[in-house]
């Protein structure tokens, strides 16, 4: 059977236009690259919303904690006041309150006489003298003092001598 064209089709087709029983090479092509367009998008959308995360890197880590919530809330609600809020509080540098404290609170006991090492002495001195001598009879054997028990004192991070917030953010 040969195959001719309808008398009311044009005789020059465009290239686009497949003969019935072969391969649509333009629609195969479409598919891959949309495909690959969303994939890209995706891409995109997701680098975007981690933005002001990328941009608190640098700061405290409270700030970089706030930032990451408020964008992960951004990103799953689709409520962009949350992100342009994430994106304010990464470009905004939160002053530092404990430092200056701490400096004071050194120099007053620095002026009042008082060391360091004279405080950790006389907690040493005050602390056998607030164990009882004897425990009291009816007092159950589980929460009898110990003499070999570890004494907890809270542990004081003192911070790197480089920190400085401009060196961190670059």
């Amino acid at each position: 059977m040969e195959q001719s064209l309808h008398p009311a089709a044009t005789h020059h087709l465009p290239p686009f236009i497949t003969a019935p029983g072969e391969t649509d090479v333009l629609f195969n092509v479409m598919v891959v690259f949309v495909l690959l367009l969303i994939f890209l998008i995706g891409i995109l959308y997701l680098r975007l919303h981690a933005l002001p995360e990328h941009m608190a890197h640098g700061a405290s880590k409270m700030q970089l904690q706030l930032v990451a919530v408020l964008s992960l809330i951004a990103l799953f609600t689709h409520n962009h006041l949350f992100w342009i809020a994430a994106l304010l509080l990464a470009m905004v540098e939160f002053p530092d309150f404990s430092s200056p404290v701490r400096s004071m609170a050194r120099s007053l006991a620095k002026m009042a006489g008082r060391d360091e090492a004279e405080d950790a002495a006389e907690m040493n001195e005050a602390a056998p003298a607030a164990k009882p001598a004897q425990p009291h009879p009816g007092e159950p054997q589980s929460s009898k003092l110990q003499p070999d028990a570890p004494q907890w004192v809270p542990l004081e991070l003192k911070p790197p001598p480089s920190e400085d917030k401009v060196g961190r953010r670059g």
